[in-house]
């Protein structure tokens, strides 16, 4: 069964809890990020840091 928790704080996409898993993530602010968003943050940080650590 699946459960309205709330939408995705990035792009506004509903995200549920399916059998009592949250399908995202719950931020330090309570507000949830669904998993394509998160992933693609990962992917964002990422870069920076490989950018970052090329420049040095």
């Amino acid at each position: 069964m699946d459960e309205l928790v709330g939408p995705c704080v990035r792009c506004a996409r509903d995200v549920y809890c399916t059998a009592g898993f949250l399908n995202g993530i719950l931020l330090d602010n309570k507000k949830i990020l669904c998993f394509n968003c998160k992933d693609i943050l990962n992917a964002m940080t990422e870069e920076e840091r490989l950018e970052e650590e090329n420049q040095n």
